[in-house]
């Protein structure tokens, strides 16, 4: 732990004795909460000299001021916020949290199936929910994650969402974090999301913001599958082009459980991604892409973990960068078959796409294989824009700039058009056009 760090870290530590005066907890919560805090003062912030952390510079995370964490008082500013969501118009139930808290006033839950829990996580620990507590953290490594550690012992508020078994749930189902205000807040979102078994949901989870200061958010989603359920999970990362964003995803798949993750990022001055799928029962399907666009000097980076536990289990896996300007990209992708998992079959992709002279990407597929009857593919490319089909395009009558988008686009669909909602995915389109313009 560098000198810079350490004083980071010993700001939190100072934070956090006035969160735990100002935010009582139940005895259990108070007890994760306290763990977890022991734990981040032990870890402290990573630093280049981590392995896992060796392309991405956290320092500039870590020293920015620890402004309490605080409710956004609205005001007159919820009839303009609410007309201008971030995909406020897509049908489905909607939780929106304002720098971390939940803010009914922009949210929309419609008359939900019988049996169906979605609250904010808050509500859930004032009622001593024993579910919450059975499985809050239990998936998650925050005894060897810094950020996973510090997300844990500032656990407020977030979504708790819970379909129970036999049960589909048809429409989407929308968590939105808002960054609101003025200053630099630090958020630590927490979701919780259990898919009982036969059951099936699709979530979008998006973070934006409302301006483009500098602000911090770190948030962890928890989703646990039952046997033979169906997640659909998408993840749109369109903050502010001055904050830092730093997420776990975790997944634990049950037999014949089938998850997909699309995580598709657009802003941020500091991103990381960090998503670990357990597959811990015979038969799971889990399948991770993404979508790094990149501009700037972005540095964007996503590090996977495909955890292959049990044997006949499958694993899809590709993202897709594209960097322009000064933009970093970083992709780590972990293959982990353990000795037991045979017949696993697992595939990785990761290909990129450098708009720039000055963009460029750090790419590491690793493979760690203990077990002999498997099949474990993965590949990583580099490239520019083909100039062959540059000039095919050109040659047709159409200009340099719309060939070259088009070219791009069609480079971006591969990870979009996996995006099983339809309205969602023509706006992302539209954002990616944009974005390029």
């Amino acid at each position: 732990m560098s000198p810079t760090t350490q004083h980071a870290t010993e700001r939190y530590l100072a934070e956090f004795q006035t969160f735990e005066r100002d935010h009582p907890a139940s005895m259990w919560l108070a007890g994760v909460r306290r763990r977890a805090i022991e734990r981040f003062a032990s870890l402290g912030f990573p630093t280049v000299r981590d392995e896992e952390w060796k392309y991405t510079d956290v320092t500039p995370v870590a020293n920015l001021a620890v402004t309490p964490i605080f409710r956004a008082n609205l005001n007159g500013d919820a009839a303009r916020i609410s007309g201008n969501l971030p995909f406020g118009d897509i049908a489905g139930h909607r939780l929106t949290f304002v720098n971390g808290h939940y803010s009914p006033e922009l949210s929309h839950l419609e008359t939900l199936p019988a049996g169906v829990t979605v609250s904010s996580l808050a509500a859930a620990f004032e009622n001593q929910n024993e579910v919450v507590q059975e499985h809050f953290g239990k998936i998650l490594d925050a005894e060897n994650e810094s950020f996973a550690a510090l997300n844990t012992a500032f656990a407020q508020d977030g979504a708790f969402v819970q379909i129970p078994s036999n049960l589909q749930l048809e429409t989407p189902l929308h968590l939105l974090f808002l960054t609101h205000g003025e200053g630099a807040p630090v958020s630590h979102p927490r979701n919780l999301v259990l898919a009982g078994d036969n059951s099936s949901v699709t979530l979008i989870e998006t973070y934006a913001s409302t301006g483009e200061g500098v602000y911090f958010t770190n948030a962890i989603t928890e989703v646990i599958a039952g046997k033979n359920a169906r997640v659909e999970h998408i993840k749109n990362q369109m903050e502010s082009p001055k904050a830092f964003h730093i997420a776990t995803l975790q997944i634990a798949a049950s037999r014949d459980s089938w998850v997909r993750s699309h995580t598709v990022n657009f802003g941020g001055r500091i991103v990381r991604n960090n998503a670990t799928a357990v597959m811990g029962d015979e038969g799971g399907e889990v399948t991770l892409n993404g979508l790094v666009v990149g501009k700037d000097a972005q540095h964007i980076d996503n590090h996977t973990t495909m955890d292959h536990a049990m044997p006949h289990c499958l694993s899809h896996e590709h993202y897709a960068h594209v960097l322009d300007d000064q933009s970093n990209g970083v992709f780590n992708g972990k293959i982990f078959v353990r000795l037991d998992a045979q017949k696993t079959d697992a595939k990785q992709s990761n290909r990129t796409l450098l708009l720039s002279r000055d963009a460029q990407i750090n790419a590491k597929p690793q493979l760690e294989i203990f077990a002999d009857d498997v099949k474990c593919t993965h590949g990583a490319t580099i490239g520019q824009l083909d100039e062959d089909a540059l000039f095919y395009l050109r040659a047709r009558g159409i200009p340099e700039i719309a060939a070259r988008n088009i070219l791009i686009r069609a480079f971006a669909n591969e990870v979009l058009d996996g995006i099983p909602v339809e309205d969602l995915r023509q706006k992302l389109e539209a954002m990616l056009l944009t974005r390029l313009s």
